[in-house]
């Protein structure tokens, strides 16, 4: 069921070239434990396309998830700001980011960057980083008088 701060829409057919990204990397996830694929792609301000998905461990905490596979592939190609991002998983609803991927998300892109959650079967939800993260902890908080 979609929040108050999201729209629900069903593709047809899906167009979005971030959800074709998202959903040919999701099929890479190493998900052996959950069986549950998460697949994220984000456009960094120079327009460029990087993707990521989920990466388990037996040891649970020590996975990667897809939005900061994509985030890490992003840094590591020396860009610092994503202008978009979308995140597709096989569920009944759309999937929102875990909150350690919302404070990373935060972290490269503005609130009002839009992030698109979606579903296998089309179903997507559209929100922003400020949707998902109100309050949001920042650099801010660091400066001292």
């Amino acid at each position: 069921m979609p929040a108050d701060n999201m729209s629900a829409d069903k593709l047809s057919p899906p167009e979005n070239p971030l959800r074709a990204r998202a959903a040919a990397v999701r099929e890479n996830a190493h998900a052996p434990y959950s069986k549950f694929k998460v697949g994220a792609a984000i456009r960094a301000a120079s327009g460029t396309v990087y993707v990521g998905c989920n990466v388990e461990n037996v040891a649970y905490p020590e996975g990667t998830c897809a939005e900061a596979g994509a985030i890490a592939a992003m840094v590591a190609a020396g860009e610092t700001q994503l202008t978009e991002a979308y995140v597709i998983a096989d569920c009944p609803a759309p999937v929102p980011p875990c909150g350690g991927c919302r404070q990373k998300l935060k972290e490269f892109g503005a609130t009002d960057v839009s992030v698109t959650l979606a579903t296998t079967d089309g179903v997507e939800q559209t929100t922003t980083i400020g949707d998902l993260l109100p309050g949001a902890f920042d650099a801010g908080y660091m400066e001292r008088s």
